[in-house]
């Protein structure tokens, strides 16, 4: 994309269609009204379908179990367990009379649970037993007397949850009823709390309005019908999963499917087979391991057999999203050309903001969808400012990507301090990430601030190496930190994954496929070849242990 010095990076969505005025409960009391014999949620792990006339059945009545157990508008219950159906009710419920849900990291410990827990003074956990090697039920246990709030946990697993999804009494209902329509729009109705790589993490206070819309939008550029079914790999926990999948799914009448408790490619992509998605949701990553599983010998009908004729059957398939980090141009275009997802979307946004800000749309062209991260959603209005001064920069300028409007948090609980560091005066969300715009209003994400190498007094940004690294024919993924070094301040350092039967990749490798290519001074100094980087739940790439664990086997100064 070209920059225009004459024009400013300033753009501002469409208004149609209108915003909800709703809450999240009188939106799927209507689709369900709506479509009440349409597929609303499948969890292929349990094998089990509900119509939405079932899933809102099972909501109010486990609305009704929330409050006999004491639990009232504006009370914090948490939520702790992996994608499972039990989640997505509870999620719709504690909406239904106005909780405040808190969901909770899958792979929190027990001083974050605690934190957590405390911060927001949740009064009731729903949890699952136990996932993988966390015992959450013994966890939550130990946690009790650093939770002075914590009254009650309810394990999903137990009797006292099954009497909680028993049909509710007339009186109950019509309690039910009754704090549904006390409630507006504007309520807060979830805290999520943020990774808190620079301190004590932040809960992320959301409401009906802003993720209710914000599922609501993302759904309609996508063209979302009672007949799309979501394939949801991604973790609910996270509002990949819970806002774009969840809510942008029952805005519409199209069905929430769960492939499995957390993600499998082969998981994902038999649920896809089996329950006829049209739409895939994953992070990069997500989509590297399915391409991976596709190009091992379990390939797609939709792209022709593999060499070992195992086959997947994604012909369904139209549309999806890749979000959550940086989405590689030459994945984007193998998920697009291999997996049949010819409108797939790249969204982006945070967790402040709903979390998308910026989307693709249906009729962009290959080198948009590839390229850029979309432009400005319906009812926002974003800019690239200098981070110093906050001053909009011409097109074509690397800047801060900032964000204002519906989306927005309402703010971090309990934190009016650290609410007025992310917000400034006119309500404009300051994201953190670098981006330029194009003068056609499409953006580019270029890195993070923090994640910016200064070199020998330049400015390198790693996404920009990474997406070179990408065209080499056997680097599978690539992530460029820098690391401390006495002549240049900082200097470059590669940690790539490569394909299996691939030639040895060493510092000297790169430096033969860059020469001539890009830069010397973009050249990566370091190359560290492994087989997975180290993650986030979310499939975020964590820099930060990159960097430390390099400067360690490095022997380098920090």
């Amino acid at each position: 994309m070209t920059g225009s010095t004459a024009a400013p990076s300033y753009a501002i969505g469409e208004t149609d269609p209108p915003l909800l005025t709703q809450t999240i409960g009188a939106t799927l009391a209507a689709t369900a009204a709506k479509y009440p014999d349409s597929d609303a949620l499948i969890d292929a792990a349990v094998d089990r379908t509900w119509t939405y006339a079932e899933f809102r059945r099972d909501v109010v009545a486990l609305a009704a179990g929330l409050l006999r157990h004491g639990v009232a508008p504006g009370d914090r219950v948490g939520l702790w367990a992996p994608n499972r159906f039990e989640w997505v009710l509870t999620q719709f419920a504690a909406a239904e009379i106005g909780a405040i849900l808190v969901v909770i990291n899958p792979s929190y410990r027990r001083h974050e649970l605690a934190y957590a827990l405390k911060q927001s003074g949740t009064s009731l956990v729903l949890a699952a037993e136990r996932f993988r090697d966390s015992e959450y039920a013994q966890m939550l246990d130990d946690v009790r007397d650093q939770t002075p709030d914590l009254r009650e946990v309810v394990l999903f697993e137990s009797a006292t949850f099954t009497q909680m999804l028993e049909a509710p009494s007339d009186e109950e209902m019509a309690q039910v009823a009754e704090i549904a329509a006390g409630l507006r729009a504007d309520d807060p109705i979830n805290i999520q709390y943020t990774s808190g790589t620079t301190g004590s993490p932040k809960g992320v206070t959301l409401t009906h309005l802003n993720i209710g819309n914000n599922g609501y939008l993302v759904g309609a550029l996508l063209e979302y019908t009672e007949a799309d079914r979501i394939c949801l790999p991604v973790p609910f926990y996270h509002c990949f999963g819970m806002v774009m999948g969840n809510l942008a799914a029952i805005a519409f009448g199209s069905a929430m499917v769960i492939p499995g408790p957390a993600f499998d490619p082969k998981t994902a992509l038999a649920a896809v087979e089996k329950y006829r998605c049209t739409s895939l949701y994953g992070v990069p990553t997500m989509f590297i391991a399915e391409l991976a599983l596709l190009d091992s010998g379990a390939g797609s009908e939709a792209s022709g057999p593999s060499a070992h004729g195992e086959t997947f059957d994604l012909s369904s398939l139209r549309t999806g999203i890749m979000a959550g980090s940086p989405c590689p141009e030459q994945v984007m275009r193998r998920v697009i050309g291999e997996m049949n997802m010819s409108q797939v979307s790249i969204c982006y946004g945070m967790t402040e903001t709903s979390p998308v800000s910026t989307q693709t749309r249906m009729d962009d062209d290959l080198d948009l969808r590839v390229a850029t991260v979309g432009r400005v959603g319906p009812h926002l209005e974003i800019k690239i400012a200098d981070p110093i001064t906050g001053e909009t920069l011409p097109r074509g300028e690397t800047g801060e990507f900032r964000t204002r409007g519906y989306s927005v948090m309402k703010g971090y609980w309990n934190d009016p301090e650290k609410t007025a560091d992310a917000l400034d005066a006119d309500g404009w969300m300051a994201t953190g990430d670098l981006a330029v715009m194009g003068d056609d209003g499409y953006v580019r994400i270029t890195g993070r601030i923090k994640d910016m190498v200064i070199r020998g007094g330049e400015n390198i940004y790693p996404r920009e190496i990474e997406e070179f690294l990408y065209t080499h024919p056997d680097i599978v993924d690539a992530q460029v930190i820098g690391v401390p070094d006495e002549k240049y301040g900082e200097e470059l350092m590669a940690w790539i994954r490569v394909r299996e039967g691939a030639q040895p990749m060493t510092a000297e490798t790169i430096r033969e496929f860059a020469a001539g290519n890009i830069s010397r001074h973009k050249i990566p100094r370091y190359v560290h070849v492994v087989d997975e980087f180290p993650m986030t739940v979310t499939g975020k790439v964590r820099k930060v242990e990159m960097r430390e664990r390099s400067i360690e086997f490095l022997g380098l100064g920090s």
